[in-house]
């Protein structure tokens, strides 16, 4: 039952009929699309402004509502309030919705009507019943689409091409949040575009694309790692530029933050069981983050400074030696293989995954083999200790994949490790804050490779 089937003078999104006279409806704003304007046919050289959001009251029930006016009424209403907001909406026009337009724009709702909200008849305020308020917030967790119809980023990545263009559910967590970018396009409009990476049980790192500033200014609420996402209605397409499979934010999309289901509970525990194991900083390194964008250069004391005045992940360009790389221990220490599920370590002897909470236990085991080093990083400042340098940022560094490092004689890894081992490399290093280290922090090798003299006397000089 609504919270407006309780309270009178409300009336709740269930009971909308288009022969209501002067409904006055509350709920909390669960989906905002951004102001867009139009030329007005009727008054040739002006502007049409539109917006439209989407109101819930009940865990069955939401309804789409659309405001056209001016610039000046449409932007201030616009403005008056956002995603998460309990309203109260008086007078609004009820009106039969088309659904094939409907659906195809706008989120899709239960009812077979949607609110038109204008300047000369309606009114639109902030809830201030403190009561009312706390019985709506949950409803922001109730997910408008059944908590069991999504796809895994798995899923996704297995159709691939498939699904280019597709509309559908996803339930993911928040990996990391990029900062906002702004452009303007040929005609003038400005724009912005953030990036949000997800991660599931199946995927470490998926692009989920967001370009409105509603939905930018909510994915900048979330916290990395602690944040589950059923994401309803979002478009999939192949990012051929990238060679991925990514998911863009639409009109509509609706997203639920932390739900309320059994299905998000169980990703939540084990994103907090890969967080805290720190595996998710370890896999895949390299891909998550491009060496092309990362310019500052550091020496190592200064890398460590920056490490404990910074809480947040950062990376940068040092021009060290490799000073520990030890390629002559036993090959389970150099190579390992992992649960392609969990990213724990196998163990070798039962061939099975050391995670007791591993998504994958009941289901037979697969694995990924690859180099799994740690070396320390030293200039003329200090040294960088158990920096990880894994997978294809290994083989690249060493010159050679990890089935043929399998085969190579005591002497031929020795004449390997050598060629590197004191010799001045331009190392690409991410810093992630972790409470599980001694030092307080992780350390990745994000690419390797000799450094070339000119450019460490140029480059060096100006940290001096």
């Amino acid at each position: 039952m609504s919270y407006k089937g309780q309270v009178q003078n409300f009336v709740a999104i269930s009971d909308l009929h288009p022969n209501t006279i002067h409904p006055k409806v509350a709920g909390v704003i669960i989906g905002k699309t951004d102001v867009k304007s139009f030329p007005d046919r009727k008054n040739i050289g002006f502007d049409r402004f539109t917006f439209g959001f989407t109101i819930k009251d009940s865990p069955e029930y939401f309804i789409n509502v659309s405001s056209w006016g001016n610039d000046g009424y449409i932007n201030g209403l616009s403005n008056s309030f956002s995603i998460g907001d309990c309203v109260i909406i008086e007078n609004p026009l009820v009106a039969t919705k088309d659904p094939e337009k409907e659906d195809k724009f706008c989120a899709s709702t239960p009812s077979f009507y949607r609110l038109l909200v204008s300047e000369a008849h309606s009114q639109l305020s902030i809830c201030a019943d403190v009561d009312m308020v706390n019985w709506m917030m949950p409803l922001l967790h109730h997910p408008v689409k059944d908590s069991r119809d999504f796809y895994s980023l798995g899923d996704i990545m297995a159709n691939g091409k498939s699904l280019d263009g597709n509309v559908i559910n996803i339930l993911a967590v928040v990996r990391s949040i990029a900062e906002p970018k702004y452009f303007t396009t040929a005609d003038g409009r400005k724009g912005q575009r953030l990036e949000v990476k997800l991660f599931d049980d199946s995927v470490t790192s998926f692009p989920l694309l967001c370009w409105d500033k509603e939905v930018i200014q909510l994915a900048q609420t979330l916290i990395p790692r602690e944040t589950v996402l059923f994401i309803s209605d979002a478009r999939i397409g192949f990012d051929s530029f990238r060679n991925c499979m990514t998911a863009t934010v639409n009109s509509k999309t609706i997203i639920t933050i932390n739900p309320d289901t059994k299905e998000a509970s169980l990703l939540y525990s084990y994103a907090k069981d890969v967080s805290e194991s720190g595996l998710l900083d370890e896999n895949d390194m390299s891909g998550d983050v491009s060496v092309d964008s990362i310019s500052d250069v550091y020496t190592v004391s200064q890398l460590k400074l920056k490490a404990k005045e910074n809480p947040e992940m950062f990376c940068v360009v040092t021009y060290s030696f490799i000073s520990k790389l030890d390629l002559n221990a036993s090959i389970s220490k150099v190579i390992r293989s992992r649960c392609s599920k969990c990213r724990y370590q196998v163990n070798e002897e039962t061939q099975s995954c050391s995670n007791t909470a591993c998504p994958g236990l009941d289901q037979p085991l697969t694995v990924t083999t690859g180099f799994d080093l740690l070396v320390d990083v030293t200039d003329h400042t200090g040294t960088l200790h158990s920096c990880s340098m894994n997978g294809t940022v290994a083989e690249k560094t060493l010159g050679c994949t990890h089935e043929e490092f399998v085969n190579l004689t005591e002497d031929e890894r020795t004449a390997m490790k050598w060629k590197i081992l004191l010799e001045r490399c331009k190392l690409y290093i991410k810093i992630t804050p972790s409470s599980k280290t001694r030092s307080g922090m992780r350390c990745n090798v994000l690419e390797c490779s000799l450094a070339d003299p000119g450019e460490v006397k140029q480059n060096m000089s100006a940290l001096l």
